[in-house]
């Protein structure tokens, strides 16, 4: 009888003693468990917490601007698109708003292109942008950050096509030196409000004829893709530099100073003055920087052979009946020679390029 007591007193303990060590195991694994998870969490929120803000439905965000108040959410992101033009950093798209029926052109900015949207600097730049208006420029009137760091600009769209196009298609109406002297003056004008009529100066820095949209049918301009270098990275911003080089509107001192600035634009704005004049593509196909001729393919190529009929057409000069006289043609061609020197600080600031032009106007 004492042998069986024993026995079941021993049964009795061994099992306690079991049951105490199981439990400290299993509480030992679940602090175990806790302290991986914790450091797990620890980790996620140090190194991926750019990741998590970006991904936060919390940072959705739609702000809107004068003449895009009426703009949603749901407007931009299901309205359907058609792709009307690509680039290296984003993608424009032709958009029908389903709620409105208006038509707006969505500009997307590839997130790895462009500078943290939770920057103090990019928010300052969409607010800069946005306030503004001019008649000659085409206005910002929303901008959408997604929850995956998508970034979308709401612009109005206009249909009758651009500048570039405008030039090159030999139409009556591109030769007619009264639209040649309209279209410069509003895109100068435009040029001036950026540079003057702002609290902070805006420099343009990607302009060229394809950003200069044309209303039909007064051919008045609308200056688009200012500051949009603002918004890009370093890389994307030297990719810009790189598209404009080729295409003949790059200042040659930014070759090496990579730093777009207002004499900068004024030289963009002569190619244009001479694309106008020519209808030539301002290609230049070596800009080295050191050439005496920084200048389009077609232009330094007529100044050396001293061919000045390659200038401008001659149709210009029989565009607007007999009252044009070839002096006024050579005063605006000077002018745009001027604004493309090889030294920025020999070029005229826009304010001289907008007195110059009024008084050919009057000749």
């Amino acid at each position: 009888m004492r042998k069986t007591q024993f026995l079941t007193l021993l049964l009795g303990v061994s099992l306690s003693v079991f049951s105490i060590i199981i439990f400290f195991i299993f509480w030992r694994r679940k602090q175990s468990s806790s302290t991986e998870s914790d450091q797990y969490d620890v980790e996620s929120s140090e190194n991926n917490n750019k990741q998590r803000i970006l991904f936060s439905s919390e940072t959705e965000q739609l702000v809107t601007f004068h003449g895009g108040e009426d703009l949603t959410i749901s407007d931009i992101l299901d309205a359907p698109g058609e792709v009307i033009g690509k680039s290296t950093y984003g993608t424009l798209y032709k958009a029908s708003l389903q709620r409105s029926g208006k038509i707006r052109v969505l500009r997307f900015l590839r997130p790895v292109c462009t500078v943290r949207s939770d920057s103090k600097e990019f928010n300052g730049v969409i607010e800069m942008l946005g306030f503004v208006r001019h008649e000659n420029l085409v206005p910002l009137l929303g901008f959408y950050g997604g929850n995956r760091g998508e970034k979308l600009m709401v612009h109005p769209f206009f249909g009758s096509g651009n500048l570039s196009d405008f030039i090159r298609s030999g139409d009556v109406e591109s030769m007619k030196w009264s639209n040649i002297l309209s279209i410069t003056i509003g895109i100068s004008k435009a040029i001036d409000h950026l540079h003057t009529g702002m609290q902070k100066s805006i420099v343009h820095g990607n302009l060229k004829s394809k950003n200069v949209l044309l209303l039909n049918p007064s051919f008045e301009p609308r200056v688009s893709d200012f500051g949009l270098h603002l918004l890009l990275n370093l890389t994307a911003g030297q990719e810009i530099l790189d598209v404009s080089t080729a295409e003949g509107y790059k200042a040659p001192e930014l070759i090496k100073m990579k730093e777009v600035s207002k004499e900068s634009d004024v030289y963009s704005l002569g190619v244009i003055m001479l694309e106008l004049v020519s209808g030539k593509e301002p290609i230049n196909e070596n800009p080295t920087g050191d050439d005496e001729f920084y200048l389009p393919d077609f232009m330094r190529n007529a100044l050396l052979d001293h061919s000045l009929s390659d200038l401008y057409r001659p149709e210009i000069l029989k565009s607007d009946g007999d009252n044009l006289s070839e002096e006024c043609v050579l005063k605006y061609f000077q002018l745009a020679m001027s604004c493309c020197s090889p030294s920025p600080s020999l070029r005229p600031n826009i304010k001289q390029v907008l007195r110059k032009l009024e008084e050919i106007k009057k000749c």
